[in-house]
């Protein structure tokens, strides 16, 4: 399994030869000016909510590659309306058996609506199960109860969770998170793109330290294997 960080909470996972793309907000994202997002391999892109530094580039990734974009059903809808011919929709709590594995829709605690302020549907995190290993991306959302369920019913390797604070929880709150879903390698994503979020790397990756667990940040570009 490899990783790809295209910046914010932008990534891309390759799991048996599938190129899965997350939320992504390439064109748009200064920090991201290396990325050539005519590049960017997708045969599935996830999104996670409707806002703009999410979904920025869906529509033309989509279009380009013929990639299925797995979202809510407000999603998707909106996508059809705006020539993405290929949706998957879905909404918390549903599962599905892709070709590369399955993925499960868990709650997210935030906001949703489009760039043209269309409704977005309720917010999602997804679980992806594979025979290369189990990972949570959780998209933006706060710190939830929720989590504990993932921890008691699915075992996760690693996980993405937003530390930027602000619209998201923090590096704090992310701790507990990854107590919750009992998930010692953290895959650090929603920092530093704004200036509501900026963090400081060194004493993000020490808090983590403190209590056994890994933080990762990836550099913008960079490809890692699964932690």
């Amino acid at each position: 399994m490899k990783i790809t960080y295209y910046g914010h909470s932008c990534f891309g996972v390759e799991i048996k030869g599938k190129h899965l793309l997350f939320d992504p907000f390439i064109s748009q994202n200064e920090l991201a000016a290396s990325i050539d997002v005519n590049a960017v391999p997708a045969d599935y892109i996830l999104v996670s909510h409707g806002h703009f530094d999410h979904i920025a580039d869906c529509i033309a990734i989509a279009q380009r590659t013929g990639a299925t974009v797995v979202c809510s059903w407000e999603i998707s809808v909106w996508l059809n309306k705006n020539g993405v011919e290929k949706t998957h929709p879905m909404n918390t709590g549903g599962k599905w058996l892709f070709d590369f594995g399955k993925v499960k829709c868990v709650a997210a605690q935030h906001s949703s609506s489009l760039p043209d302020g269309t409704y977005g549907g309720n917010p999602m995190g997804f679980i992806i199960e594979s025979e290369e290993g189990n990972f949570y991306y959780a998209g933006d959302t706060a710190l939830t109860m929720e989590m504990k369920l993932i921890g008691e019913y699915r075992q996760i390797d690693f996980a993405f969770l937003p530390i930027g604070d602000n619209f998201t929880m923090g590096v704090d709150n992310a701790i507990l998170a990854s107590e919750f879903i009992n998930c010692t390698k953290i895959i650090g994503m929603h920092y530093d793109t704004f200036g509501y979020i900026k963090i400081n790397h060194a004493e993000a990756i020490e808090k983590f330290n403190m209590t056994g667990k890994q933080l990762i940040l990836p550099i913008i570009g960079e490809t890692i294997h699964k932690p």
